[in-house]
């Protein structure tokens, strides 16, 4: 018997078993992929992910999960006017795969139990507590008094409690080399409706160059993603001597307002899982966030179900604001998304 099952061993999963572990709850922490488990994204950590990786985990990201260039001088975006908003911030560069696996090791060594390769099919509550079906070498069962779902949109835990379809963005990216006339240190995101039906945007780990862009409908990938090539061989002298590697994603559609979905019963929802995504798919920071408050609630009120929600919204208040004024801003710059505007 665990006092709580975590799904999900990214970010949010871990952040949420190493506190838990450390305040002494029997953790298991379940992740369906391999580690160090893949997940195409960025990985650019803002300033707030790194300040937040000094809080809870009380140490300073390692070298070893960093890309080249390391150090990430901000972001810079192109509206769909083809207005440049430039804003800069210190942040780093680094492979989620490393960094996740880094995150993973820290709630381990805090005594939380990993298991890898290891699927929620599904979970059921009653006797005040909730037994979860896993799918590993077998299938089979663990019993828990909660369990924080962390798997983000990509899992199945939550579709089948809910009973309900989500929407979703997908994201495709290539890795090239080449050569381009910007500086690698920014994350460049493009907001003109021509070239995506969400953002494209370009970036360089080691010696990649990546380019991406996002749709809501999955046919019109190949459109997009030559427009967006001749723009940046056009404005930016984009040349590319060979493709090394293409890859589809699944983020969630986030709707106006910013809705969370915290959970139902002994069943929690932190990160992605839970809607809590910023803009250009920024979900490190408000991952580890929601994780950790999930974790505290739990902890602070562990006989007191509706406490546990009670803290959990509140102490998410500022993320959730945060949230939503990051949206604002991006629909204030861009007609492409006036729908999220305030």
């Amino acid at each position: 018997m665990y006092d709580v099952i975590i799904i999900g061993a990214g970010p949010t999963g871990s952040t949420a078993a190493k506190i838990l572990s450390e305040n002494g709850y029997k953790v298991l922490l379940a992740e369906k992929f391999k580690m160090p488990r893949y997940k195409s994204c960025s990985g650019q950590l803002i300033s707030k992910t790194i300040n937040l990786v000094h809080t809870y985990f009380e140490e300073t990201v390692p070298d070893y999960v960093m890309c080249t260039p390391a150090e990430s001088k901000g972001m810079i975006f192109t509206n769909d006017k083809g207005k440049e908003f430039r804003f800069e911030q210190k942040g780093l560069n680094v492979w989620r795969s490393s960094f996740d696996n880094w995150l993973a090791e820290k709630a381990a060594e805090k005594g939380a139990e990993i298991r890898e390769c290891t699927s929620a099919l599904s979970c059921e509550e009653n006797d005040n507590a909730v037994t979860v079906t896993f799918k590993g070498k077998n299938i089979y069962t663990e019993k828990a008094k909660y369990v924080i779902d962390c798997e983000g949109v990509v899992g199945t835990l939550k579709r089948k409690i809910k009973k309900y379809t989500p929407q979703y963005i997908t994201t495709f990216q290539t890795f090239n080399k080449g050569n381009i006339n910007l500086d690698y240190h920014y994350f460049y995101a493009y907001l003109q409706p021509e070239l995506s039906e969400y953002d494209a945007w370009f970036n360089v780990k080691d010696d990649f160059i990546i380019l991406g862009v996002a749709v809501k409908d999955i046919s019109k990938i190949k459109y997009f993603y030559n427009q967006f090539i001749n723009y940046m061989q056009e404005k930016h002298h984009l040349w590319i001597d060979e493709q090394l590697k293409a890859e589809k994603w699944l983020m969630p559609y986030i709707q106006p307002g910013c809705v969370i979905d915290y959970g139902i019963g002994r069943i929690l929802f932190a990160g992605e899982t839970a809607g809590f995504l910023n803009p250009m798919g920024e979900g490190i920071s408000a991952g580890m966030e929601s994780g950790y408050y999930a974790a505290k609630a739990i902890i602070q009120h562990f006989d007191n179900l509706n406490l546990i929600y009670d803290t959990y919204k509140n102490t998410t208040s500022a993320l959730q604001n945060y949230m939503k004024r990051q949206w604002n801003f991006v629909a204030g710059i861009s007609d492409s998304f006036k729908k999220m505007k305030l």
